[in-house]
């Protein structure tokens, strides 16, 4: 988990806060650090900005479902460590909780557009995966009507493995390029355990801040995975240093690599209207403890 930019310990995750500070400020571009390989080439153009947002201490997106429609109101996802009210603890699964969090709306270039207004916490967890949904005041119509964006859809593919990506970074209006170098059964930081992770090339030297960006597929355009962690200091499952574990239980530990949670299952957990149904068949996404069954 990158730790969010402001905030204790407590309530922040991954990434040091003198690395955040160290860095340029908002708006500026980290230097990156030189690739291990040559990646494929992508199928079409890296993505832009458009649907990203900018949060207080994150990244975010406003993504829609493949069943989502124009006066749905509009969501925008980030991670769960992203939430306002202190990171999730783990088996912790948060739904429809108030919220007036504001976003800032980019235009493809990373100008700020205005922005949109939480009503509410539709989502959040850190139980394996990394994901915050809030509902907005706004639908999708007023959105593109207003600032002429449309959404970003959340594909229901399972990533692929060599797949050119890149990850869309609203907080320091940045973009990093790279491909999807495989996939992690199980990803444990500290307390946190994550499944079927998605792992980076060395390209993509995402920092604090990146926190909740878009995962965008470069041939489809569809965002496949929400960027969350790495691997800083070369430490074993500790907070800020996520191990792997197989399939066989083996732990291995990559410093430097980053990390991101695979997104395909959830638009089978928001039906109509984009109303939560963690009920709805397909549906793997945890359940409050007082709902499971």
């Amino acid at each position: 988990m990158y730790r969010p930019l402001v905030g204790t310990l407590a309530t922040a995750v991954l990434g040091a806060a003198a690395l955040v500070t160290a860095a340029a400020p908002a708006g500026a571009a980290p230097a990156g650090a030189a690739a291990h390989h040559k990646p494929k080439p992508p199928r079409t153009q890296a993505a832009d900005f458009a649907g990203t947002v900018a949060l207080d201490d994150c990244s975010g997106s406003i993504v829609k479902m493949p069943t989502s429609q124009p006066d749905d109101p509009a969501l925008v996802m980030t991670n769960g460590h992203c939430l306002e009210s202190g990171m999730p603890s783990p088996g912790e699964v948060i739904v429809d909780q108030p919220s007036s969090r504001s976003f800032t709306v980019l235009d493809k270039s990373a100008g700020d557009l205005g922005t949109l207004t939480a009503t509410k916490v539709a989502y959040s967890t850190m139980t394996d995966t990394d994901v915050t949904f809030y509902e907005t005041g706004s639908t999708y119509a007023q959105i593109q009507q207003k600032y002429g964006i449309k959404p970003l859809e959340l594909s229901t593919d399972h990533p692929t493995k060599g797949a050119g990506i890149t990850v869309v970074s609203g907080y320091w209006k940045k973009t990093y390029t790279c491909n999807i170098d495989g996939f992690v059964p199980t990803l444990k930081e500290g307390d946190w355990t994550w499944k079927d992770s998605v792992r980076y090339t060395p390209e993509c030297k995402t920092i604090g801040g990146t926190s909740g960006s878009p995962v965008i597929d470069n041939g489809t355009g569809k965002v496949t995975a929400i960027n969350n962690t790495g691997n800083e200091n070369g430490e074993r499952c500790t907070v800020n240093n996520p191990c792997e574990v197989d399939a066989n239980g083996n732990v291995t530990v990559h410093k430097g690599t980053n990390y991101a949670e695979e997104t395909y299952t959830i638009p089978k957990c928001f039906g109509t209207g984009n109303k939560l149904d963690l009920n709805a068949a397909g549906c793997t996404l945890p359940k409050p403890a007082a709902t499971r069954r």
